[in-house]
């Protein structure tokens, strides 16, 4: 569907138009300097091109740590998705591949 890259401004006003818009949305913790997350970027490409229902939020944590802090994000990359605003459907570090990220989001591939 739509990948974003935020910053301070945006952020907030992205996250909560992508709530209203899609049932899954995926924030991803990273930093430029940072291999495994630029690898994990690619995965999330991948997902984006064959999940139509989604949004992905990439936060830099060099640019916003206080966002990261706010999600109580300490490890690089992290991937939190969440199908509201209030439910976590998965938080986890590392790269994920996207063919284990669609089955996160769809258990029943």
């Amino acid at each position: 569907m739509a990948i974003f890259e935020v910053d301070e401004n945006s952020f907030q006003d992205t996250l909560d138009a992508e709530f209203q818009k899609n049932n899954i949305v995926i924030l991803k913790f990273g930093s430029d300097f940072c291999d495994a997350c630029m690898a994990l970027d690619t995965e999330l490409e991948q997902v984006d091109e064959e999940e139509l229902n989604i949004s992905i939020i990439l936060v830099n944590t060099d640019d916003l740590p206080e966002i990261a802090e706010a999600y109580n994000v300490y490890q690089l990359p992290t991937m939190i998705i969440f199908t509201n605003k209030n439910h976590i459907l998965h938080e986890g570090q590392g790269v994920i591949l996207s063919d284990d990220i669609l089955k996160i989001i769809n258990p029943s591939l």
